[in-house]
């Protein structure tokens, strides 16, 4: 089973759930703007992603241009920005999706393709 964190009326995470479940995946939904992964989780999953935290910054949301997340982004440091995201779901990037040891952030069919099809064979 995959977690898949989401907003339910985002239509890039309705598109990534069904290509998910297109691919055989069972979902654990958990809905980012409702109750966000706190900071030390959020830290995991981009250390598990292999990408530079910034990637999880849900740069085209209202919430990032009303926080000014852009100028915080370059005087606070990582930890204090995971703080921000941990207490505001609707500045994380979506989806993010996890098998516990890969994770994926956004959408791309391709990637999901690569990534996701083949973890139904891998324990």
């Amino acid at each position: 089973m995959l977690t898949f964190y989401h907003y339910a009326k985002c239509s890039t995470c309705i598109k990534a759930k069904r290509h998910l479940t297109a691919l055989g995946h069972s979902l654990k939904e958990i809905d980012l703007t409702t109750d966000p992964p706190p900071a030390k989780e959020l830290a995991a999953l981009i250390t598990k992603s292999g990408r530079p935290y910034t990637d999880f910054l849900n740069r085209s949301g209202v919430q990032y241009r009303e926080e000014n997340m852009k100028e915080k982004v370059k005087r606070l440091s990582e930890g204090e920005i995971l703080r921000i995201l941990a207490s505001n779901g609707r500045l994380i990037k979506r989806p993010i999706v996890t098998d516990g040891k890969r994770v994926t952030v956004g959408f791309d069919a391709r990637e999901f393709d690569t990534l996701w099809s083949t973890s139904l064979t891998v324990k």
